[in-house]
């Protein structure tokens, strides 16, 4: 890579990238760090797109795309693109419009799950609403609003992703449960609690951005991809220069060709610095 080298896309992970933990629950500080906002905005300045890619839905995302600003007019140029539900989804904003989203056959994964852990929590995303749920998660754990529904209804339809939750489990536990079970005609992502993401196979944040690179004619390797998560492992090994937040895990800061500063040293701004300084 040059010394002179600049992205011309950079993609941000949200939850522990953008916003910061809330200390000992599985939330974050729906707060942008002025620093943080300055730092992508002069980005933009500067002729950059800004993609969010993020595990959250859609509907999850749009506030932290407005608390941004990342939509500076109406024109359709200037509609902000969006990678959501780990790749899954790919919209438009304002106004939310999908234009792109892969679905799969959930039920025979979910079912193996709870046959090893029968008291887990279950989700699927009701888009522009929340969550239909087998039980409520944890406050704060999923954004919108949560509509109890049997399991074998939430799974009798093809959907773009399935969020399954065991609060008494450990992560390593889901781990080795999600290696145990293969998890064949589904890939599947493993949180920083005993929380497991499972999509459409090849389904990723990586091929997400493929899709809006094409659609925005910017090579991979102009684009900078920073993340913190198991969720954002494919990413960082595709993007042109992949960063990992400085609190990452081992297995994603391996993935990663650079190590920033951790969410609470705004290594966002730290990074992007690099390209586009104050």
């Amino acid at each position: 890579m040059s010394d002179h080298w600049e992205p011309r896309l950079v993609a941000l992970d949200i939850d522990g990238t953008l916003l910061k933990w809330v200390e000992g629950q599985g939330a974050t500080y729906e707060q942008i760090p002025p620093a943080t906002y300055d730092a992508v905005h002069r980005a933009m300045d500067a002729g950059c797109h800004v993609v969010l890619a993020s595990g959250r839905s859609p509907h999850g995302m749009t506030r932290i795309a407005d608390l941004l600003e990342l939509h500076p007019g109406d024109g359709e140029t200037e509609r902000l693109w969006v990678v959501a539900s780990n790749g899954a989804v790919v919209f438009r904003y304002p106004e939310l419009e999908v234009v792109h989203e892969e679905v799969f056959d959930a039920r025979p994964a979910v079912e193996a799950v709870l046959a090893e852990h029968p008291s887990a929590l279950v989700a699927v995303e009701e888009r522009g609403v929340g969550y239909r749920v087998n039980r409520p998660f944890p406050p704060g754990e999923l954004s919108g609003e949560m509509v109890e529904t049997e399991v074998a209804e939430l799974v009798a339809q093809h959907v773009s992703r399935v969020i399954i939750r065991d609060p008494d489990a450990t992560v390593e536990e889901f781990v080795a449960l999600a290696e145990r079970l293969g998890l064949h005609g589904t890939d599947y992502v493993v949180g920083w609690t005993a929380w497991l993401d499972l999509s459409p196979v090849g389904v990723s944040k990586a091929s997400g951005l493929a899709r809006v690179c094409e659609e925005l004619g910017v090579d991979r390797a102009d684009t900078l991809a920073i993340g913190d998560g198991r969720n954002d492992l494919e990413m960082l090994r595709w993007a042109g220069r992949g960063v990992a937040m400085g609190q990452a895990i081992e297995e994603v800061r391996q993935a990663a060709d650079a190590v920033t500063a951790s969410v609470y040293d705004d290594g966002v701004v730290v990074e992007l610095d690099r390209y586009f300084p104050a």
